[in-house]
This record gives structure tokens, sequence and C-alpha cells, in this order.
């Protein structure tokens, strides 16, 4: 008789190691189809064992590409992007826009539209759309192309009919775009500060009416200084999440503690583009050009654009720089998912979906299961 049919769930998949749940180690095992049904075994300290890790599976909130492929182009750049991604343990994803003219937007979430309906198979499950810009500031872009224009909330409107918005990236400074930061907050959707040149008191005043994080830390935002604290300012003395890449690239490990020591969900993202996963060359962010070479994806002019990072080596980053390994993966899986008010994801308990990753000693992955599915690497 299998373990399955003992368990009383005869098409049950069954995982056994240190698995993190949301009460802590637990050596044992895991019994799951599309949902976990099961979580058999006694407290643990994965330190005093040699067994494989299972950790929920990685959620990514700002995703513009992989493979060769952006979100912005339509077609199968999504079944691309999130097939890639899933390989490398993300089980849950926000497909990211670029600012772009309507027509353009419109375009791409007609594309995006029957993915964030119907998961892929073999893909990651798109949760929906991160919109970044184009309601941000013209003068701190950072590779974004120049389309930005103040907020319009009929705009998201028409936008959020034929794909769901999760999430949208503004410039609080922006004339108007305060206004919208209350009525995007009033639709149920997440506001993020970013590609700002906003004061201090900008970015309180915008938490203050709605605004609950920060895209890509410290990039594309006011600096901090003493004496004008900025955008950066208003994250680390006020913010409850932001996100941050840690590719070690687009921020220093120094400044990643400093936030973290601030802000209490700090959850990583990769900013990743159709470079991820591929060899150095020349690429599309949308309608930029971008190239990637010397570990990163730039501008021309050198400016980062985006990364080639996968949430795999976001999480040894982590670690690498010090985290336990505990909090490390509450930074790549269940603070995003606290941030969407999602439940069900970004945790390994029962009826939670059973998206989960499988990692050696190294941490490096051995299996990746996204609603049940077993990921062909």
């Amino acid at each position: 008789m299998s373990e399955s049919q003992r368990s009383g769930q005869p098409d049950l998949n069954i995982v056994h190691g240190n698995i993190l749940t949301v009460k802590g180690w637990v050596a044992g095992s895991i019994y799951f189809n599309e949902r976990v049904q099961e979580i058999r075994g006694g407290n643990a300290n994965p330190v005093a064992n040699q067994d494989q890790y299972i950790l929920p599976g990685f959620i990514d909130l700002h995703v513009h590409g992989a493979g060769g492929k952006d979100t912005m182009e339509g077609g199968d750049a999504l079944a691309v992007i999130s097939r890639l991604h899933a390989k490398h343990g993300t089980t849950s994803m926000l497909a990211t826009t670029m600012t772009a003219p309507m027509q353009d937007l419109e375009s791409a979430l007609h594309a995006l539209s029957p993915v964030c309906r119907n998961r892929l198979k073999g893909g990651a499950r798109v949760l929906g759309v991160h919109l970044e810009g184009p309601y941000i500031n013209p003068e701190k872009l950072g590779a974004q192309p120049d389309f930005a224009h103040a907020g319009s909330l009929d705009q998201v409107k028409k936008l959020d009919a034929i794909a769901p918005i999760k999430l949208i990236t503004l410039a609080p400074e922006i004339e108007g775009n305060l206004e919208m930061v209350r009525e995007l907050t009033a639709l149920g959707m997440r506001v993020q500060l970013g590609h700002t040149l906003g004061t201090y008191e900008d970015g309180v005043a915008a938490m203050n009416n709605g605004a609950t994080s920060f895209t890509h830390l410290y990039n594309a935002m006011s600096r901090l200084d003493h004496r004008a604290p900025g955008m950066v300012g208003a994250a680390l003395a006020h913010a409850d999440y932001a996100e941050i890449i840690p590719d070690l690239l687009h921020v220093h490990p120094g400044a990643i503690k400093a936030a973290l020591r601030s802000i209490p969900h700090l959850y990583c993202v990769t900013d990743s583009t159709s470079a991820s996963g591929m060899p150095d060359g020349e690429y599309m962010l949308g309608r930029q050009i971008v190239y990637k070479c010397l570990g990163g994806v730039r501008l021309a002019d050198g400016t980062l654009a985006g990364s080639t990072l996968t949430m795999d080596q976001a999480l040894r980053n982590l670690v690498n720089i010090g985290l336990e390994l505990e909090d490390a993966s509450k930074r790549v899986s269940t603070y995003a998912a606290d941030f969407l008010g999602l439940s069900d994801r970004g945790r390994l308990q029962v009826d939670a979906y059973a998206d989960l990753v499988v990692l050696d000693r190294d941490l490096n992955l051995v299996a990746v299961y996204i609603e049940g599915e077993k990921i062909e690497f």
C-alpha cells in the first residue's frame, strides 16, 4: 500500500523534508493535491539534520519579462515569462507593464487577460497586473520610456476592465495623483510610490491617503538626506511594506540591512526583464532597447534597467548577506501575499494552495509545485 493510500487520499503528492509551516519548522511530510491536505511530523531544527528544505513558493510582484519576452509585446510572451520564472520557484506573480501610450497598454492587457483568468500549464499563476506608470514623474523615469503623464482614474478603470489591476506605481507629487491614491485605494487596488522626486512630506501625505508600499526602494526616488529625507526617508520612517530588488546591484547589502531594520514587511521582487535567462546581448524593455552585460541590464548610457534576477537567487542572496532562512523565505513569499491580502498563498498550511519549492542544503532548487502541479525543469 502506498503512502498516499494510507493517508486516505489516493491522488495526493507527498514530499518529505524540513517543512517551513506557519507555526515553524516541521520534520516530516506534506500531502497535497491542488491544495495542502495534511502536514505530518514533529517540530524540527533544520540545522540539526541534513534533510532538504520545503518552503512556500516564491511570489514576485514586479515582473517585466524573461526568456527574451516582454510583458508589453503580447502574443505568447506571458507563456514564456511565466514558465521560465516557474522553473526558478516563482509560483505566483504580477505581470508588470511599462510607461507607454494608452493604446500600447490596452494591447498588452488584452494579451494578459486570459492568462490572468486561467493559469498556463507549467507556468506561474499570474495574479493580475502591476501598472508601473504612466502616472510617474517624467523627471525620474529611470529606464521607463518618456510617456509619463498625470493620473487618470478613467484610464485605470478602462484598463482594469480588460485585465485585473492589483497594484499601481505612481508619483504622489504630480498634480492630481494624491486624489488618485484615495480613489484607487477605494477601488481595492494597492498603490506604491515610485519613480518620484517627491519630498518626505509628499510620501507621508500619500500614505495618509492610502498608499501602502514603495516601488524598488531606493531606486528611482528622491534620496535620504538628513535635512531633506525625501521619499526614501518617508519609507524608512513610516512604511510597513516596500519592495526591494536584492540582486546586489540595485541596492548595496548595507542599504538592504538598513531597510530590514526599518520596514517590518520588506519584501523582494526581481524587476526582471526579457534578458532574464538569456545570454548577454540586446533586448527590449517596453519600447526601450536594453543590454544584458556586466551581470545586469542597462540602457545605452549605463543606467540600470530592471534585472535578470530570479527569486531563487534572491533567496540565496538574502541568506548570503546574513538573514536566517525562515526570515528570507517570508521576504520572497509570505509578505508579498500578505500585501495583496492573500491568505491562501505564501504559506504552508492546510487548505492553502500547494505552491511550494524544495531546495537542497545549498538552497538550489530540487522541485517546484504550483497548485499541486510539478514543474518540469
